[in-house]
């Protein structure tokens, strides 16, 4: 009996990796992409996943030329998936159609770009959820602040990190994960 109270605590103990396991996989999840069709996150095995709420009338809008620059940059192991939402300062007003256009014409984006969504409160869509919910995602809790926060996901489905909109997506932060 001992043995087996020895092997528990060893097992569940603070340092091990299965307490910090996420309960569920975020390749587990799905969102629509602008168009309406479902994107599969476990599409993205195997590739960093850089997510980032958007919104084409915020101050920090002009990060799209640099979240494209980005995605130019490590296209061949990274996906951004960009998420309009207009929570904060009601700065993402436009329909599909008009995110859409704005994006191509004035960015020439192209990586993807997700249907509207709310990134916090109770209509939180799940992969928000997932990214913002230590019991989730197993690394941290955070709370997204403004549009253009950012959350790297690994290769392997674990989440790195958040960065908050004044973290450019150049930045060292993010891109020393890239390499």
């Amino acid at each position: 009996m001992n043995l087996l109270k020895a092997f528990l605590a060893t097992l569940f103990s603070k340092g091990n990796k299965l307490q910090n396991t996420a309960a569920i996989s975020i390749y587990d999840l799905t969102i629509n992409a602008l168009n309406g069709d479902p994107i599969n996150l476990s599409t993205y095995k195997g590739n960093y996943i850089l997510f980032v709420n958007v919104a084409s009338e915020c101050g920090f809008t002009s990060q799209y030329k640099d979240l494209q620059k980005l995605y130019n940059t490590h296209k061949e192991k990274l996906q951004i998936i960009s998420v309009p939402c207009n929570q904060f300062g009601n700065q993402e007003p436009g329909n599909a159609n008009d995110i859409k256009t704005f994006c191509e014409v004035n960015y020439g984006v192209s990586f993807l770009i997700t249907e509207k969504v709310d990134v916090k409160g109770k209509n939180q869509h799940p992969i928000y959820a997932w990214l913002t919910q230590k019991s989730k995602n197993g690394r941290t809790d955070s709370k997204v602040k403004w549009n253009f926060q950012k959350y790297l996901v690994d290769p392997n489905g674990n989440l790195i990190d958040y960065y908050y909109s004044i973290t450019n997506p150049l930045s060292p932060k993010i891109t020393k994960h890239l390499k």
